[in-house]
C-alpha cells in the first residue's frame, strides 16, 4: 500500500501540480521525496501486534493520506496552493456552498486517487487477499521507522543542496512540496502554523513600536489637488468578483467574427475623467482571496501566509478598518450587502469586528434555484433586492456590494440571461468568463441608473475594484491565444502580469481623472480613499500609499513575497525588466543592487504585517483615538427594522434615501432586464425588487 501511495503521489505531482521543475535532478528528488514519509507513516501499522487490526490501522491511515493528497488536488485546482493547517481549522467556516464547485473541479481521472482502497479492500473482504498472521517483532518495525528517518535525512540533504536553507528563508509552499513532499509540508505548515500561535499570544506593546515607526515612515503627504475631493460623500464599495485588467477594453469574436465589448458600461467609466482609474493596480490576496482583499481594502494590511485572515483571526483580533475610521471621524453609517451565507469567510463575525453596523446577507433576499448559484444571489437581482435596504441607511453611509455571479466556474448564466459568446478555448472555465463579466457590466450599469434616478448619485463616491485574479495561473497558457500571446513562450513574467485588477474611484461632478499609471497595490486602497474623502491617515497603522500622491512608491508587493515595479519583476530568484519582459539571466552590479533592496522592501512590508496581525498588535494601539470597537454591539438580524427605527427616531433629521423622498420608497425606481432584452429579444424588462424572505 505504501508504494501504491507512493504513485498516486507523484501521479499527482505530473497531473495536477504545477511544481515548476528545473532540471533533472529537481525530479529525480520529486519522484523520491513520497518515500521516507509514506514508510514513516505506513510503519505505525506495523507496531500493532494483532494482525487483523494491523491491517485495518494501515488501511485506515491510507485513507487518511489519501484524503489529505486529494484535497489538496481539488484545492490546487482552485486556487494553485496547498491547503494549510489553517485552512483546515477554518474549513467549517468557508463550506457553504462550495458543494457543486468542488464537482465542477472534479476529473474522470480522479478514480485513480482511490482506486487501489476500493480494490484492496474488495480483494479482502473477498478474501483473494490472505491475512498475514505472523505479527512483526518490534525490532523489525523499528527498524522500517529508522530507515524512514534516515532516507527523509538523504531527501533532506538533496534537497538543501538544491536549494540551501530550504526550511530557514521564506519559500514558496511550492519548493517544499517539490522538495520533501505533501506530507513533509503538512507537518512543516503545522509547526509553523503552532509557533504563530505562540507568538500571538506572546506579543506586547514593545512589539508595536518597531510596526508603528515602518508606518510613520510609510506614509506619504496627500496630493493638495485631491485631498477632499469627495469630502462627506457616500462610500460605495462594488466589488467586481474575479474580474481582471485585462477585460478592460477587451471584444471578444464570436464564430463569424463580430467582435463583442465584454463591459461597455465599465469602459466608459474606466476612461471617465470623472473617475481616476490605475492601469497597474494588482491583487495581493493570498489563500484568503475575496476574504483577503476585503482585509487589504479595508485596514491597508494584507492577509495571512497561511489561510484567510476573516476565518482564523476575524472573530478575535483588533481592527482599525474603514468603517469605523468613518464613523468615529465623520459620522458615516455603514452596512455590507452579499447574497451569500453570512457565515461564508467568517463574515457574520469578523464584519462585527470590524466595525460594520449592518449586514444583509442571503437571509433578507429572495434566493432561489432560479436566480442564484453555490456561490450566492446572481449580481443583477441581488443589487435590485439591495435597494430596498439601502433607501433607509442614514447618509453619509460607507457600503460595500459584493457581487458574486463572475466567479469560477462561469457557467451559470443560462435562459433568458445566455446569449453572450462564449470564448473557444480547451478550457471551459476560460470561455464562460467574457460571458459572466458581461452580466456583471449590466447589473453595474442598473445600479448606477437606479443611484442617478434616486439622487444619491451626485453625492457619492463609488469605489469599484476587481478582488483577485478569475483565471488561474495553470489556466493561462489557454488564454494566451485570447490576448496575442503565445501559448508556447508563455512564461511565469506573463503569469505576474495578470495579476492586474481594476482599481476605479469615481466620483461625478469633478473632472481631474484619468487613468493613472502608478504601480500600486489594494493595500493602498484604504489611504486613497480617505485622503480624498479629506481624512488623514497619518495617525492610522496603514502600509499602503495614497495612490494619488506625488510621492507614492513605485512598488507592490504579492502575498507570497514577489515584486513588481515599473523597471522590474521578481519571481522567487527570477528577475525580469518588466517593460520588455526578457528574463535577466545575470544582472549587473546595479541591477542586483535595486533587486536586493526591492526584495528587503517587499520581506519587511509582509513581515509588519504578519506581526501586526498574528500579534493582533492594534490592540495596544491609542495614538489614532479611535474607541475600540465592541462587536457586541452589532446584530445583524432583523436588519431592516433597525434602518426604519433610526428613522423613526432622527424624524425630520432623518437623512436617509427614503426620508428624502418624503418617506416614499424608490425600489420601483429600479430598473432591470435580461441579456435577451438588451439585444431584441422577447423577454420583458422587469423592475423593482422582491421582498425579503
Amino acid at each position: 500500500m505504501a508504494v501504491l501511495f507512493w504513485i498516486k503521489t507523484v501521479f499527482a505531482y505530473f497531473a495536477d501540480f504545477h511544481l515548476n521543475i528545473e532540471n533533472p535532478f529537481q525530479y529525480f528528488i520529486m519522484i523520491i521525496n513520497p518515500i521516507a514519509t509514506t514508510l514513516f507513516l505506513f510503519s505505525a501499522a506495523l507496531y500493532v501486534r494483532k494482525p487483523k487490526k494491523a491491517y485495518i490501522v494501515l488501511f485506515v491511515i491510507s485513507f487518511l493520506t489519501t484524503l489529505l493528497l486529494f484535497s489538496n488536488v481539488i484545492y490546487y485546482r482552485e486556487f494553485t496552493d496547498f491547503i494549510t493547517v489553517n485552512t483546515m481549522l477554518g474549513a467549517g467556516k468557508v463550506s457553504s456552498g462550495l458543494g457543486l464547485s468542488t464537482l465542477k473541479m472534479m476529473r474522470p481521472y480522479d478514480v485513480v486517487y482511490f482506486l487501489d482502497l476500493f480494490v484492496l479492500g474488495g480483494l479482502l473482504i473477498a478474501k483473494k487477499i490472505k491475512i498475514d498472521e505472523r505479527p512483526v517483532k518490534g525490532r523489525g518495525a523499528i527498524a522500517i521507522s529508522s530507515f524512514a528517518i534516515f532516507l527523509f535525512a538523504v531527501n533532506l540533504t538533496l534537497a538543501e543542496a538544491d536549494r540551501p536553507e530550504l526550511l530557514k528563508r521564506t519559500f514558496s509552499r511550492d519548493h517544499i512540496v517539490k522538495y520533501l513532499g505533501m506530507n513533509a509540508f503538512t507537518v512543516y505548515d503545522g509547526v509553523q502554523t503552532y509557533n504563530a500561535s505562540q507568538r500571538r499570544a506572546q506579543a506586547s506593546e514593545n512589539d508595536l513600536v518597531t510596526v508603528q515607526d515602518y508606518a510613520k515612515n510609510q506614509h506619504v503627504k496627500a496630493n493638495p489637488e485631491t485631498f477632499g475631493l469627495a469630502k462627506d460623500r457616500n462610500v460605495i464599495y462594488i466589488h467586481l468578483e474575479s474580474f481582471q485588467q485585462f477585460l478592460i477594453d477587451y471584444k471578444l469574436k464570436d464564430d463569424q467574427g463580430v467582435e463583442h465589448e465584454v463591459t461597455p458600461f465599465i469602459n466608459s467609466l474606466y476612461h471617465s475623467n470623472e473617475t481616476f482609474s490605475f492601469d497597474n493596480a494588482f491583487h495581493q490576496v493570498g489563500s484568503g482571496k475575496t476574504s483577503d482583499a476585503e482585509t487589504l481594502i479595508e485596514n491597508s494590511f494584507f492577509g495571512l501566509s497561511q489561510g484567510p485572515l476573516f476565518s482564523q483571526l476575524g472573530d478575535k483580533n483588533t481592527f482599525q478598518s474603514a468603517p469605523n475610521i468613518l464613523k468615529q471621524e465623520a459620522g458615516y453609517s455603514s452596512a455590507v450587502f452579499h447574497g451569500n451565507d453570512g457565515s461564508f469567510w467568517n463574515r457574520n463575525e469578523t464584519y462585527k469586528h470590524i466595525g460594520y453596523e449592518h449586514f444583509f446577507d442571503a437571509s433578507y433576499y429572495d434566493v432561489n434555484e432560479n436566480n442564484s448559484f453555490q456561490y450566492g444571489l446572481h449580481d443583477k437581482p441581488f443589487m435590485a433586492q439591495s435597494a430596498q435596504y439601502l433607501e433607509h441607511l442614514q447618509q453619509p453611509f460607507y457600503s460595500k456590494f459584493i457581487a458574486v455571479t463572475n466567479h469560477y466556474p462561469y457557467s451559470q448564466l443560462k435562459g433568458e440571461e445566455g446569449g453572450f459568446p462564449l470564448a473557444k478555448t480547451p478550457d471551459a472555465t476560460i470561455n464562460g468568463y467574457f460571458a459572466t463579466a458581461n452580466y456583471l457590466d449590466k447589473a453595474v450599469e442598473e445600479f448606477f441608473n437606479y443611484l442617478k434616478a434616486t439622487g444619491i448619485y451626485d453625492n457619492s463616491i463609488i469605489v469599484m475594484y476587481g478582488d483577485h485574479y478569475g483565471i488561474s495561473t495553470s489556466r493561462n497558457k489557454y488564454l494566451a491565444d485570447l490576448l496575442g500571446k503565445s501559448k508556447d513562450d508563455w512564461s511565469e513574467f506573463d503569469d505576474a502580469q495578470l495579476q492586474r485588477v481594476p482599481v476605479m474611484y469615481h466620483i461625478p461632478g469633478q473632472s481631474k481623472g484619468g487613468i493613472n499609471h502608478t504601480f500600486a497595490g489594494q493595500v493602498d486602497m484604504l489611504p486613497t480613499l480617505l485622503h480624498l474623502l479629506g481624512v488623514d491617515c497619518s495617525k492610522y497603522i496603514q502600509l499602503g500609499q495614497d495612490m494619488l500622491s506625488k510621492d507614492k512608491d513605485d512598488f507592490v508587493t504579492f502575498r507570497n513575497g514577489n515584486v513588481v515595479t515599473s523597471k522590474y519583476t521578481i519571481i522567487g530568484d527570477a528577475y525580469y525588466l518588466n517593460e520588455t519582459g526578457e528574463l535577466i539571466e545575470t544582472p549587473t552590479e546595479t541591477q542586483q543592487a535595486e533587486i536586493d533592496v526591492l526584495k528587503d522592501k517587499a520581506t519587511t512590508q509582509l513581515q509588519m504585517s504578519d506581526a501586526l496581525t498574528n500579534g493582533d498588535l492594534l490592540r495596544f494601539y491609542t495614538d489614532s483615538g479611535l474607541k475600540p470597537i465592541d462587536p457586541t454591539d452589532y446584530n445583524y438580524k432583523n436588519g431592516l427594522d433597525q434602518l426604519k427605527k433610526i428613522e423613526e427616531e432622527k424624524g425630520d433629521k432623518s437623512t436617509s434615501i427614503y426620508s428624502k423622498h418624503q418617506n416614499k420608497s424608490t425600489v420601483d425606481l429600479y430598473q432591470t432586464k435580461t441579456y435577451q432584452a438588451y439585444h431584441g429579444g422577447n423577454a420583458t424588462a422587469s423592475s423593482s425588487s422582491s421582498a425579503p424572505k
